[in-house]
């Protein structure tokens, strides 16, 4: 078998894994396979690891931390692929909503605390920020978990504030930071598989 046709037949396998048979490659899929390139592997490799090989997540928790960042990049077809795999996973309907709601939070709250943080001024920071937060005080997911999901998001959006509050509040209700590192990392491989698949 050449070696293109090995890495199509990679590509094939990630994206039944994905419950993607449908999927028509994209111009950035397209110059990897066209290019025979070995990314194809790391690519598959590295997404199986961080949703199926997790030592600190359950299978479920990796699958609704994929589906945060596909819905925070907006990235339909990853969307929907998360959504019925956290739903043969255990999820709950009520679930995956949090996960939406939450995720939207978080991009509410991201732009707002970097915009504080870029400024360093106290009259920003002593204003109240007037921004309703309900679902963050008792999540359907538990407080942990909800936290975790906010750390991921934040670590997205590239707001420091959010994520060195979020990482303290997971490490106090009792994860580890093994599971933070773990959480994080699938966060960054699945960005990185949006760029390839859109």
């Amino acid at each position: 078998m050449s070696t293109v046709a090995i890495q199509n037949e990679t590509f094939s396998n990630l994206l039944n894994e994905l419950k993607l048979e449908n999927y028509t490659p994209s111009s950035n899929a397209e110059a990897l396979l066209n290019a025979d390139s070995r990314f194809i592997k790391d690519l598959k490799i590295n997404t199986g690891n961080v949703l199926n090989n997790t030592q600190y997540l359950s299978r479920k928790e990796a699958v609704l931390l994929a589906l945060s960042v596909a819905v925070n990049e907006k990235f339909n077809v990853l969307k929907e692929s998360f959504t019925s795999l956290a739903a043969e996973a255990g999820a709950t309907e009520a679930e995956i909503a949090e996960i939406v709601a939450a995720t939207a939070l978080m991009n509410t709250n991201n732009v707002f605390y970097r915009f504080r943080h870029f400024m360093h001024k106290d009259s920003y920071n002593n204003m109240p920020a007037g921004i309703k937060m309900s679902i963050m005080m008792n999540p359907v997911l538990g407080k942990e978990f909800f936290e975790l999901l906010s750390l991921v998001v934040s670590s997205l959006n590239g707001c420091e504030m959010c994520v060195t509050s979020h990482e303290q509040s997971v490490l106090q209700h009792g994860a580890s930071e093994s599971k933070i590192f773990e959480a994080v990392k699938l966060g960054a491989v699945i960005k990185g598989l949006i760029t390839i698949l859109s």
